[in-house]
Parts: structure tokens; sequence; C-alpha cells
């Protein structure tokens, strides 16, 4: 006895039809009498279909063509990008280069000052050099509160560069009026010093658990403490006179204002905290190191260094 199958396909009695020929893993079985059910209309949304690639012959979904994916291009400066670390490395380069660019200016003019008894004596006895002094702070004053106050000027290159210049170069004269006031062997150990301490912080911030970053309003309130007592002694002074003990809790005082600003400014340009600079920033965290590292060596050198 025979049973059709299919059209005009007669298998003997007893045995089952032959499995459905594949001809590969997305077509579709090539059996008699097969019809493949209809599938829905696909519709493309910016390369990506609305429907999967089907293998057939096991009815599991397959991943998206390598064709249709879309590979989002990431930006060059904005926020995730800076995580990248090849960019935080090139703008740590390039702010520690313009610091060190500053402190060389600043120190080769403080030892000229310091070692060239003409320029020591026209700063010190010269009413020319108190005007150069006064002359030399306004502009300090103006180029700081410039750059720290208008971002669009310390972002815009060459002009950022132009005023911390002036600005570098304003207060090298100052400092280095300030250092002719006092011996050449002074003036070269309060720098070593200064070297070591910067050195000494510069390290403990980067490889502290602590971020420095999230107290800027302790660091306020320490700087408004250290103006106030600042005012009290020039008070004392005026008084009663000079007290050395006084001057050295107020020094002591400011150094480690100055220390905490160095820890603060350095966890801000390195990154990897609450708080960062963005790559556009190198001026600021530039001129922010220069100026702690500036203002810890004048009070190191207030302190122990002696004077003409």
């Amino acid at each position: 006895m025979s049973t059709q199958y299919g059209q005009g396909q007669v298998q003997n009695e007893g045995q089952m039809p032959p499995p459905p020929a594949y001809s590969g893993y997305d077509q579709y079985p090539q059996g008699q009498g097969y019809v493949p059910p209809p599938q829905p209309a696909q519709t493309n949304y910016g390369g990506f279909s609305n429907q999967p690639t089907v293998g057939y012959a096991y009815g599991q979904p397959n991943s998206q063509p390598k064709e249709n994916r879309i590979t989002p291009s990431p930006d060059i400066f904005d926020d995730q990008s800076f995580s990248n670390k090849a960019i935080r490395r090139g703008f740590i380069r390039k702010v520690y280069l313009i610091l060190f660019t500053q402190l060389f200016v600043t120190f080769g003019f403080t030892m000229l000052f310091s070692l060239v008894k003409p320029i020591k004596e026209f700063c010190q006895s010269h009413p020319g050099g108190t005007t150069f002094y006064y002359v030399s702070y306004g502009t300090f004053f103006v180029t700081y509160f410039v750059l720290i106050c208008i971002p669009s000027v310390r972002r815009k290159h060459p002009g950022n560069l132009i005023c911390l210049g002036v600005f570098t170069l304003a207060f090298t004269y100052m400092v280095a009026t300030i250092s002719s006031f006092y011996t050449t062997n002074s003036v070269m150990v309060a720098a070593g010093i200064t070297c070591a301490v910067c050195l000494a912080i510069s390290l403990f911030a980067i490889q502290t658990k602590i971020d420095f970053t999230m107290c800027s309003g302790l660091l306020f309130a320490l700087v408004i403490v250290l103006i106030l007592f600042g005012f009290s002694c020039i008070i004392v002074y005026a008084t009663v006179g000079y007290n050395y003990i006084l001057d050295c809790v107020w020094g002591g005082l400011a150094a480690l204002v100055f220390s905490l600003f160095l820890v603060y400014d350095t966890q801000m340009i390195v990154g990897g905290r609450k708080h960062e600079l963005s790559p556009e920033e190198y001026v600021y965290g530039a001129l922010q190191l220069y100026i702690d590292v500036v203002y810890l060596f004048l009070i190191i050198l207030s302190l122990f260094g002696k004077s003409n």
C-alpha cells in the first residue's frame, strides 16, 4: 500500500517522509509543498531594521549585520573625552610646562636683583624703584582679575598667553624687589625649602584618597580668618610695636592656607576627583599653581630670611 505526499510523490506504507532539504543557514527549507510564512514589512530606522535577521533552520535571531551598525564618533573636547588618559596627560604636561617657565623667569630675576649690587640699591633707595614697584603691583592686580573673572580671555589663544606673560613679569618684579631686602643666602635657602615643600605637597595631593576639591568652603573660611588676623597684627604693630611671635604665628597660618590651596589646585589639575578643570583651562591652572608656590616662597623668606 502506498500513500501520496505532496504533489505526485509516493512513499511506501509504514515509512516516514524524508526530512526537508536545507540549502543554507539563512535560507528556507526546500521541502515539497512547504510554503514559508508571510513576514511583516521591514522598515529601516537610521540603519537599523525593525525585524532581526532570523536563521530559519533553528528559529533563533542573529546579531545585527555589521553594515547596519552605527558607531558614534566621540567629540574631542567634551566632558567625557577629558576622562581619556591621553588627553589628561597632555593637559597636565601643558600646565606644568607653563608653570616651570614662570618659576624659571621669577627665580632668575630674583637672583639677579639679589646678586647685582646696583640693582639692589636701585630697588631699596631710589625713588624710581618704589614707583616701578607700585606700577607692577597695579599691573599684577588688574591682569590677575582679568584672567580669573573673564573666561574668554584666559581661553583664547594667543591672548591668554600674552596676558599671562604680563602678569608673570609684573609679579616677578614685585617678588624680586622684596627679595632684594634679604641676603642672597637667605633667598637661596628659602627657594630650596619652597621646592622641597611644594614637591612633597604635590606628591601628597596626587597619592591621597582625600578629595580636597570638596573643601572650597573651608578654604574660603581660612582665607577670611587669615585676612582678619593680618589686620589685627597691623593694629598691634601700630600700637605696641613689632612682635616676632605674632609675626611667626601669622606666617605659619599663611603657609598652612597656601599649602592647602596647593593641594586643592593640584587635584583640580590632575583630575579624578569630584571637581576638575576642563582641558581649556591650562592657563588658569598654571596661574593658580604659580600663585601658591610664589606666596609660599615669600612666607618662608619672611619667616627664616635674614634682611639686609
